[in-house]
C-alpha cells in the first residue's frame, strides 16, 4: 500500500532500538537502562498526580520542570526547553537549528540517531573519524560547517571529551550551533552547562532516561541560550503543544530536586562499572575507558557476534553493532551487582 505514501517515505532508513525482549528471566544489558529504580520522591509525586485533574491538559510549558532544571544547574527558565524523551528533543534541534547549506559534522562512530535525523530533515552531514583510540580530535572540527553534535560521554565508545576540549570546539566555530548530547554525563564527566552563558552557539542535551532511572517517562531537555530554546519552542508549538504529561512533570520535577537519591545511585553504577572493567580485563578483554553506564569491549581472540549470541543462550543481552570499525566491540550496560555477576558467570562458560 506504499503508493499512499509521501515520496520521502520511501527512502527513510529509521533508527533501530535496542531488542526489548518479552522473556523476563533475561539479564538484559543491552539497552543502558538504570538498574536502579526512579527516586521514591518521584514515584510519590506522580502517584499524587493520578487523580481527576487527568481530564485536563497539562501545563503546555511545563513551568514546574523548567524551574526544577534551572534551580539544579544554575540557569534561568527561558534557557530550559523540554521534550517527550531527549530524541524528541533532539529531532527538534536538528529542525530548527541544523538545516543550513554547509554540511553538519559529527562522529563516525555516535548515536545513530543522527544521521537518521538528517534523512529525516534533508540535512547534509559529514561523518568525522574518531582517532585510532577512537577519541573525537577537536582539531577535526575546526573547519566550515552548518552544525556540530557529539555525544558526550560518546555512545557508544562511552568516551569522555573533557570540557576544555568542549571549549576549544566552541570557540573554532562560532557561528554554528554545537550540540552536546549529555545522556550519560552523570557518570563520570563535567556537564557543559556551565560553559551556555559564555557560548551563545552552545546547546546542552540531557535525559531523565539513564542516570535519573525514567526511561519509560520520556523526559528529555535542552540547555542553551534563550535565542536557541525560542527557536525549539516554536517548533515544539507547531509540533506538539503538550509534549509532557501531567506525570511527568511532577515527577522529573521531583527527580531532579532530590539530589540525595541521584548521587547515591550514581555512584553505585560507577564503582560496579569499575569493577567490571577490572574483571572483564582479567579475561584478556580490551576496554575502551568509560565515563558512562555502560562499557564498551573486545577480546583480540573471540569474534563479537559469536560472544553475543553465546551469551544470549546463557541468558544474558548485550548490544552487538556491525558498523565496520566496531564490529568486534560488545556494548556491555552496567547492571546490579547480581547481572553483573551473570555476565561474568556466563563468559567464563564460555
Amino acid at each position: 500500500m506504499s503508493k499512499f505514501w509521501s515520496p520521502f517515505v520511501k527512502d527513510l532508513v529509521p533508527y533501530v532500538p535496542g531488542e526489548q525482549p518479552k522473556l523476563t528471566r533475561l539479564v538484559k544489558l543491552n539497552t543502558n537502562e538504570n538498574p536502579y529504580g526512579p527516586s521514591p520522591k518521584a514515584l510519590a509525586a506522580m502517584q499524587g498526580e493520578l487523580n481527576d485533574n487527568l481530564r485536563l491538559y497539562p501545563d503546555p510549558n511545563s513551568d514546574l520542570l523548567k524551574q526544577a532544571v534551572a534551580r539544579y544547574y544554575g540557569v534561568q527558565s527561558n534557557q530550559v526547553f523540554l521534550g517527550n524523551g531527549s530524541d524528541e528533543v533532539l529531532a527538534h534541534i536538528f529542525h530548527g537549528l541544523l538545516q543550513h547549506d554547509q554540511p553538519l559534522l559529527f562522529p563516525d562512530i555516535s548515536y545513530s540517531f543522527y544521521p537518521v535525523y538528517c534523512g529525516l530533515y534533508g540535512i547534509d552531514f559529514e561523518a568525522v573519524p574518531l582517532d585510532e583510540q577512537f577519541q573525537i580530535r577537536t582539531a577535526d572540527y575546526a573547519r566550515p560547517n552548518g552544525g556540530i553534535i557529539f555525544p558526550n560521554p560518546n555512545a557508544p565508545t562511552g568516551c569522555l571529551l573533557a570540557l576544555e576540549a568542549v571549549e576549544q570546539i566552541l570557540k573554532a566555530s562560532p557561528d554554528s550551533v554545537v550540540v552536546v548530547d549529555e545522556a550519560y554525563i552523570d557518570f563520570g564527566g563535567e556537564t557543559a552547562i556551565s560553559l551556555v552563558d559564555r557560548y551563545p552557539n552552545l546547546l546542552v542535551t540531557q535525559t531523565l532516561s539513564k542516570s535519573r532511572s525514567l526511561a519509560g517517562l520520556r523526559v528529555g531537555l535542552a540547555v542553551g541560550h534563550p535565542d536557541l530554546i525560542e527557536a525549539l519552542e516554536r517548533i515544539k508549538n507547531s509540533f506538539n503543544s503538550y509534549p509532557l504529561d501531567r506525570l511527568a512533570i511532577v515527577g522529573a520535577a521531583a527527580a531532579f530536586d532530590d539530589r540525595e537519591y541521584f548521587a547515591k545511585t550514581c555512584q553505585l553504577v560507577i564503582d560496579s562499572r569499575e569493577q567490571v572493567v577490572a574483571q572483564l580485563r582479567a579475561k584478556g578483554f580490551e576496554v575502551l575507558p568509560s565515563a558512562a553506564n555502560f562499557i564498551f569491549a573486545r577480546h583480540p581472540q573471540h569474534d563479537a557476534a559469536g560472544l553475543a549470541a553465546k551469551l544470549r543462550e546463557q541468558g544474558v543481552i548485550v548490544r552487538h553493532f556491525k558498523q565496520e570499525r566496531i564490529a568486534q566491540f560488545l556494548r556491555i550496560s552496567i547492571g546490579t551487582p547480581e547481572q553483573n555477576q551473570a555476565l561474568i558467570d556466563g563468559l567464563g562458560e564460555l
